[in-house]
């Protein structure tokens, strides 16, 4: 049983060159950015007003001006001010020559025509200044980021409509065990629903990969191992719910010895998720989680996702909250670091969720992070502050 710390550096550890692809740019979310995303331009390219109003020189402020020009965006100024001139501009437009503020039509009164009067005893400047968000050869999109909503417009504006990205890995999923059925069936007197394998293709879909769910397996050894081996066929990592313990049908350490995979770990020492394998034959690379769904599902994302996020190219790391406990938390084994859901309330604090164990999968689906209670300890007293990964 080796820590969380050590198992991450095996993963870190592992070869991995991922290929590239260019795809047009409205596919490119959820996509990492095989490349530095750099401007050819500046960012405004030109001084614009930031508000509807009044283009204008600082010293005229407080007299009477003439309107001389209206700008709208898209055209190109033709005047230039001088002494007591504005020109009527609108949001997005380029500025005059000469202009270096915009007052606001509301500190403004008209007094006939092409005539106003700055009522505003001071005003901001209301401009947005050439180049002031980046400049041609600027990086707006470092390698590894993990494209999101808010860097489409970066990109459109980079004129980068065709990105570089890194391909996305194919992970196949396998349920094992003789108690389970497909969500359409309804489970006989020993069986359960299989929730685990569509939890897992989301987490996997959700790291930027491409998910394959090959089915459920019974546990049979021969079945199992014919069934990895045509799986790691066509993908480049494997994972397997169930079967990684030491029962007597927990198959998946056998089968992966068998292929001529090497065990690089067996034993996590976490809480829920103890159980689980990690083999490699340094071109495939196999997880075996648990078959308790909070279990896998803290699996994953502990060690499977970081690993995933290595093949993908994403150099973003998770993010972690620091807050307070709302109430006492308390165990009475502490031989492993503990991971609990949690719920993040109004106010700051965390909430435990309740949580009946690592077969409780209802724990994780009012939960908005997991915490973690440290090897050796069995109390986090109220108020503490503690690590909180959102899910």
């Amino acid at each position: 049983m080796i820590p969380l710390k050590a198992a991450l550096k095996i993963i870190a550890g592992m070869h991995y060159s991922p290929d590239t692809e260019m795809v047009a740019m409205a596919q490119a979310i959820g996509r990492v950015i095989a490349g530095d995303v750099v401007s050819d331009v500046h960012m405004p390219p030109f001084n614009k007003s930031a508000m509807d109003g009044y283009a204008c020189r600082k010293k005229d402020l407080g007299g009477i001006l003439e309107v001389i020009e209206l700008i709208k965006p898209g055209k190109a100024p033709v005047k230039p001010v001088w002494t007591s001139q504005c020109s009527k501009i609108m949001t997005g437009a380029m500025l005059p020559e000469n202009a270096d503020c915009v007052v606001m039509f509301e500190d403004t009164e008209s007094i006939g025509e092409n005539r106003i009067r700055i009522v505003a005893e001071s005003s901001s400047p209301n401009v947005c200044l050439k180049g002031e968000d980046a400049g041609p050869g600027d990086i707006l999109l470092a390698e590894g980021t993990r494209v999101k909503a808010q860097h489409m417009a970066v990109l459109a504006s980079a004129g980068c409509f065709m990105p570089m990205v890194y391909k996305m890995p194919r992970i196949a999923i396998i349920s094992t065990g003789d108690e389970l059925v497909e969500p359409q069936e309804p489970p006989g007197i020993s069986q359960i629903r299989n929730s685990n394998a569509y939890q897992l293709a989301s987490q996997v879909n959700r790291s930027g990969c491409l998910a394959e769910y090959v089915g459920i397996v019974k546990d049979r050894k021969n079945e199992l191992k014919e069934t990895v081996l045509s799986a790691l066929e066509n993908n480049d990592v494997l994972i397997v719910t169930g079967g990684a313990s030491k029962g007597d049908f927990d198959f998946v350490p056998q089968v992966l010895e068998e292929i001529k995979m090497k065990i690089l770990f067996n034993k996590l020492a976490i809480q829920p998720g103890k159980p689980i394998v990690f083999a490699s034959n340094r071109e495939k690379f196999c997880f075996g989680l648990s078959g308790n769904p909070v279990s896998s599902f803290i699996q994953f994302e502990l060690i499977v996702r970081p690993f995933l996020d290595k093949l993908t190219g994403c150099k973003i790391k998770p993010v972690y909250l620091k807050l307070p406990i709302g109430k006492e938390y308390s165990r009475k084994v502490a031989d492993r670091e503990m991971f609990f859901p949690v719920k993040i309330t109004g106010q700051g604090p965390v909430i435990p969720v309740e949580y009946h164990g690592s077969a409780h999968l209802l724990s994780l689906s009012g939960a908005d992070g997991i915490a973690n209670i440290q090897l050796g300890q069995h109390t986090i007293k109220k108020g503490t502050l503690v690590d909180v990964r959102l899910i």
